[in-house]
C-alpha cells in the first residue's frame, strides 16, 4: 500500500491515545467539522477531526465535508502524506541504529512477542529485529481491528487532493512524529507493545468505544477516553498537548494565504488544551458545522 509506513505511524499514535448508525447531527456541540473565521481572515478555513483508521461500515464523507474540502486552496494533514519519498523516509527513521529488539525486550517478553508475530501476524519477528518498537505496535494495532474492510480519512483526503489538484502540506514533519517515540524510554515502548498483545480483547473494547464516540461526534467523551488511557500516562504532553500547541502558529500562518482545510486526529480537537480552544485563545471564532 502506498503511504503504508506514514499511515502506520499515524495509526499507532491514534490507537494508543487510547456497530452504530452514523449520525452527523447527533451532537452539534461536539461536531467533527469546524469553521475558523475572524481575527483578520478574509475567508473562513475549516478544521476536521479524523479517526485514522475505521471499519468501512463506520466511514462516511458527507456532502458538506466534500464542499468545505473543495472550497479550500490548500490541504493540511498532520503530515504531508503526499511528500515525495515519504515511505522511504519513514522506513529510514524506523530503523534502530545501535540496538536490536532482542536487546530491549527481556527473554520472556521477546519469546511471547515472537510467538504472537508467528501465529497472528504470520511473519517471523526476526524480519523486524532492527525496527523501532512503534512499528510492531502499529502492526499489532491493525490486527486488533474488528473488521477486514477498513478505511482511512487521511488516505481518502490524499486521493481527493490529487483529483482536485490541491497542494497538500503537513502541520508537522515525519521527524517530529518519530521523535515522539524516540523520546520515550525503551521501557515505556516495551510496555506499550506487550500491553497490546496481552490485552487484545480489552483493546478491541476500547477501540469500539472510540469508534462509537467518533461516529456520534462526542468529542468530550473521546477526549476523556484518550487522556484517561493508562497507555499514555505521563506522555500526554509529548503525544498530545505539545503537538497541539506547535500546530497553532503553522495554522495561523497558513490561513493568511487563503482558505485552508485542516484534518487532524479528532482526539486533538477537544479539551482545554485542544486545537479548538487554542485557536479561540488566539482570537479566532471557531464554530461547529452541521453535516449532511
Amino acid at each position: 500500500m502506498k503511504y503504508l509506513f506514514a499511515f502506520l505511524l499515524a495509526y499507532s499514535l491514534q490507537f494508543y491515545f487510547a456497530e452504530n448508525s452514523y449520525s452527523q447531527t447527533s451532537n452539534p456541540d461536539g461536531a467533527l467539522l469546524w469553521e475558523i473565521s475572524g481575527n483578520g481572515l478574509s475567508q473562513p478555513s475549516y478544521l476536521y477531526g479524523t479517526i485514522h483508521m475505521v471499519c468501512a461500515s463506520d466511514f462516511k464523507i458527507s456532502n458538506t465535508l466534500k464542499e468545505k474540502f473543495s472550497s479550500a486552496s490548500k490541504i493540511y494533514l498532520e503530515l504531508d502524506m503526499d511528500e515525495p519519498g515519504i515511505d522511504m523516509k519513514m522506513l529510514q527513521l524506523s530503523i534502530m541504529k545501535d540496538r536490536k529488539l532482542n536487546q530491549i525486550f527481556n527473554e520472556k517478553d521477546y519469546a511471547k512477542l515472537n510467538d504472537y508475530f508467528r501465529d497472528s501476524v504470520g511473519m517471523p519477528l526476526t524480519l523486524f529485529q532492527g525496527m523501532k518498537p512503534f512499528v510492531l505496535l502499529s502492526m499489532i494495532s491493525m490486527k486488533a481491528m474488528p473488521c477486514e474492510n477498513q478505511e482511512s480519512y487521511e488516505l481518502n483526503f490524499v486521493k481527493m487532493s490529487k483529483a482536485q489538484h490541491k497542494e497538500m502540506l503537513g502541520l508537522e514533519t515525519m521527524e517530529d512524529q518519530i521523535k515522539v517515540f524516540d523520546d520515550m524510554p525503551d521501557s515505556v515502548q516495551v510496555q506499550m507493545v506487550m500491553s497490546a498483545i496481552n490485552e487484545v480483547d480489552e483493546q478491541r473494547v476500547e477501540f469500539a468505544k472510540m469508534t462509537n464516540y467518533y461516529v456520534h461526534q462526542n468529542l468530550d467523551s473521546l477526549y476523556r477516553l484518550i487522556v484517561n488511557s493508562p497507555d499514555i500516562a505521563g506522555s500526554e504532553d509529548a503525544l498530545l498537548y505539545n503537538r497541539n500547541r506547535n500546530w497553532i502558529p503553522v495554522m495561523k500562518n497558513a490561513m493568511k494565504s487563503g482558505p485552508i482545510f485542516f484534518a487532524v486526529g479528532a482526539g486533538h480537537l477537544g479539551g482545554p488544551k485542544g486545537v479548538i480552544n487554542l485557536l479561540k485563545a488566539e482570537g479566532f471564532t471557531v464554530k461547529a458545522v452541521a453535516q449532511n
